[in-house]
């Protein structure tokens, strides 16, 4: 029987941590590209942080863009006339474009990236409105008076018969 690794999956979505535990033991198809490498890191409770090594690559040369729930990381290579006069005897740092893409969760939202030493680093953080946290709702008793939600009074069932 084939053994199926959500691990490509996993890799390329943010704040999705609870559903991929869940189905980490079920299969997928590792298709994923790994150029550029790069870490997902949980730095606080709704805190993300994606490093991306991108050695080589200046700041004109990268671009991010989110769109409907997708950051897409894009690296292009603009050839110099130093580089194309010299003669490369072996080329072990790879220069190539690249397209990236991760899934953002409902509600993730790229809050800043800082190229420094080869490494990109995006960080992204949660932010849940109030309308979707649980809240604690109180239950009146026929017997005892009824109590209010914000400002309003809530009716028991004793009063409503």
């Amino acid at each position: 029987m084939r053994t199926f690794d959500l691990a490509p999956l996993y890799r390329n979505t943010v704040g999705f941590d609870r559903l991929f535990s869940l189905l980490d033991s079920v299969g997928g198809v590792d298709a994923a590209p790994t150029y550029p490498p790069y870490n997902i890191e949980r730095t606080g409770e709704n805190a993300y942080r994606i490093t991306v090594a991108v050695a080589g690559f200046t700041e004109a040369e990268l671009g991010l863009e989110v769109k409907e729930n997708t950051l897409t990381l894009k690296g292009e290579k603009t050839s110099s006339e130093a580089s194309e006069s010299a003669q490369v005897l072996y080329r072990g740092i790879a220069a190539r474009a690249f397209e990236r893409r991760f899934q953002l969760a409902d509600h993730v939202e790229v809050k800043g990236a800082v190229l420094e030493n080869g490494l990109l680093h995006v960080d992204l953080v949660r932010n849940i409105p109030e309308t979707k946290k649980p809240r604690i709702i109180p239950i009146a008793g026929a017997t005892s008076a009824p109590k209010t939600i914000e400002g309003a009074p809530v009716e028991s069932a004793a009063q409503a018969a």
